[in-house]
């Protein structure tokens, strides 16, 4: 009994130490409108139901900083797909810090679509893994953006993250 008492300590201490360790951390990221993808695709099974891939161009306008770095430009591709004023869409996201490290993300989210264009966006993301100084990050966050006059959208990220000890 004395044991599984101890057992149950330690455990519980080793969770505190680990959720101790998340660093919260929050940023801005201006992303243009993708022009390089192809034109959405009727998906053929109801009016309006239409799908696509995109790619989009990104700056920190107000940086991330990730144990000491700061989150500098980056890039955005995604699958979307669209039903009349919804988007639903998920994809990846690459950005690279001041000294040449990068980050991995998976995100997945939807909003909302006016004049063929997005006009909101917000969902969750999570690290699939970084290189140098960042290499086996994890954490999540949550994103939300808007649309500017320009097409531009504009997006506010929090989240956390833990690195590996050294």
């Amino acid at each position: 009994m004395r044991f599984q008492t101890s057992l149950a300590i330690l455990a519980g201490l080793a969770l505190a130490v680990t959720a101790g360790a998340q660093t919260k951390t929050s940023g801005t990221l201006q992303c243009t409108q993708a022009t390089d993808a192809p034109k959405p695709m009727d998906a053929g099974d109801a009016p309006g139901h239409m799908m696509g891939v995109g790619r989009s161009t990104c700056t920190w306008s107000t940086p991330m900083e990730i144990s000491g770095l700061k989150t500098k430009e980056g890039t955005s591709v995604s699958f979307d797909d669209m039903m009349g004023p919804k988007y639903s869409g998920r994809g990846t996201h690459v950005s690279t810090m001041d000294n040449g490290d990068r980050i991995f993300v998976k995100f997945q989210g939807g909003g909302t679509i006016k004049d063929d264009k997005l006009a909101s966006d917000g969902g969750n993301w999570s690290y699939t893994g970084g290189t140098g100084k960042l290499k086996g990050i994890k954490g999540k966050g949550t994103y939300k953006g808007k649309t500017n006059p320009d097409g531009s959208m504009t997006y506010q990220i929090e989240g956390d993250y833990t690195l590996p000890a050294k």
